[in-house]
């Protein structure tokens, strides 16, 4: 009989309208990386909240070493040993990063905190980890791949022996995603148990040992890595086989629709600007791809382009209109959708029903309302169509609470509402970010689809084989200005690996629009 460290047996749960996890049993090996795949809304995450103690299984039991515990809250969790880092993270906005890592296990002496041995702990880990960030950052003011290293460093400030890792590469670069799966190995080497939940399969196949697949709230089954393939990971976990490949003809490009005159944004951490003098077109029947290490300025020159933030100096025109200083809502009514880089802060209103979510951009348009009333029939019709459209899964369809929605179905929620609005403009970041494989094909195709139906796609994405794959122009970011214009047909990875690092650069402001 197998020793496991971890046993979840025959695990339920329920809620309302739904039964979430049906008698999963899913079995963890000491030293070994076990990863959980699924499909968007197949409850990997809830499956995992009932080990963290965040969620009660209606029936079931978790065992460690054998013996049956009880796991009532996070608190018991941790002191069997269980950390998890949360694809959406658990952080208060206005602490600093030190304040949130130490948070609950304080170091003090006589009731007086100790923060400099708490500070010296943290430094020592984010060297030796190389997952570096400044202590004394609030946690609002960094960019969402620094969060996500601060959850990582909660964990590890813990000496947690079983980590659960919930979607940890969702917001990491390229370089960073590399870097964590050595640290991952390196914990399965130091004796630690890692369960893994990701959409991506070429993370699995390189570093997991084991894979649990899941689907619509159904084990489907547990195998080994080395004995199975990309290929039959995806169709057990959406029931299908999947195109790898974007299938897409040349482009066309028109007229232009959005264009931006040095532009500079200032930074919120520092004196120097985050974005600074920066110049480009992008055309109608083209998909422009922003690419970039995280960090490197694309977040704020997102913000001012949609509104969010006010320009240093520049000039934004979309449609032959200067929106450089429009409200969001003009920006809307003159053509711009926007996939936001956070699904939370800037998506959705978690609090809403997902139909009245779907509206957000266009309740006051006469579709939805008349005399200052909303059509509550019309909504809802509105909201059936989408979800059916997009494969937008939830417990109650379209009088589902949002924060209770799995990440993959809020963001196919946020898609599908941008999407289907009348624009011009779509500037999509991340749009795939915590989606399964075959939400990510269809998105590519919605992508496609936009730009041959005329329209203007800004894409900012941290993938590279999305940018490879889906741009038809790659304006590369580096420390807040661009420094090079990339065909896709014509570069390779490694030559924009090069420009994303500072390595490489083009004189693009005098090339830019040569022939």
């Amino acid at each position: 009989m197998e020793n496991y460290i971890i046993e979840m047996l025959h695990i339920t749960k329920e809620f309302p309208g739904i039964i979430a996890n049906d008698d999963i049993t899913l079995q963890l090996r000491k030293g070994e990386i076990h990863a959980l795949l699924g499909e968007n809304g197949a409850v990997k995450s809830t499956l995992m909240s009932v080990l963290f103690g965040l969620y009660q299984a209606e029936k079931g039991e978790i065992r460690k070493n054998g013996k049956v515990v009880r796991i009532n809250n996070p608190n018991d969790a941790n002191s069997l040993g269980i950390g998890m880092v949360h694809q959406h993270f658990k952080l208060v906005e206005i602490f600093t990063v030190l304040e949130n890592i130490m948070l609950g296990v304080e170091p003090n002496k006589m009731g007086f905190l100790q923060k400099k041995i708490a500070r010296e702990k943290v430094i020592n880990l984010s060297k030796k980890y190389g997952l570096h960030v400044d202590p004394d950052a609030i946690i609002e003011k960094i960019s969402v791949g620094m969060q996500q290293r601060v959850e990582i460093l909660k964990m590890l400030y813990r000496e947690n022996e079983i980590l659960i890792f919930d979607e940890p590469t969702a917001v990491l670069t390229p370089q960073e995603i590399d870097e964590l799966m050595e640290i991952m190995r390196g914990f399965a080497k130091e004796g630690k148990s890692i369960l893994f939940i990701t959409h991506k399969l070429n993370e699995i196949m390189s570093v997991a040992d084991r894979c649990t697949v899941l689907r619509k709230g159904k084990c489907i089954g547990t195998v080994e890595i080395k004995d199975t393939t990309k290929e039959e990971l995806s169709r057990m976990m959406v029931g299908r086989d999947i195109s790898f490949s974007v299938d897409k003809k040349e482009s066309s490009p028109g007229e232009v629709v959005l264009s931006l005159k040095n532009v500079s944004v200032a930074s919120k951490t520092s004196k120097k600007n985050a974005v600074n003098d920066i110049s480009f077109d992008v055309r109608a029947g083209e998909i422009v791809c922003l690419a970039g290490i995280d960090g490197n300025g694309q977040t704020e020159l997102v913000s001012a382009l949609t509104g969010l933030e006010k320009l240093n100096k520049g000039q934004i025109t979309l449609c032959g209109t200067d929106i450089s200083k429009a409200s969001i809502r003009k920006r809307s009514k003159i053509g711009m959708s926007h996939i936001p880089e956070d699904r939370h802060k800037f998506g959705l209103v978690l609090d809403y029903s997902l139909e009245e979510n779907m509206v957000l951009q266009r309740y006051w348009q006469p579709q939805f309302q008349k005399n200052g009333f909303i059509k509550k029939q019309e909504v809802r019709k509105y909201a059936e169509k989408l979800i059916h459209q997009y494969d937008v899964r939830s417990g109650q369809g379209p009088i589902t609470i949002t924060r209770s929605m799995s990440g993959g179905n809020q963001q196919k929620a946020i898609i599908a509402r941008e999407i289907d609005k009348e624009h011009k403009l779509l500037v999509a970041v991340q749009p795939t970010r915590g989606l399964d494989v075959g939400a990510i094909e269809f998105i590519h195709k919605q992508l496609v689809a936009s730009r041959d139906a005329g329209e203007a796609v800004l894409l900012v994405s941290l993938e590279l084989d999305e940018v490879m794959d889906v741009s038809d122009r790659i304006l590369v970011m580096y420390e807040g200005e661009i420094v090079g214009e990339l065909d896709p047909k014509k570069t390779t990875v490694e030559e924009l690996g090069l420009y994303m690092s500072g390595a490489k650069r083009d004189n693009v402001k005098e090339n830019r629009y040569a022939e």
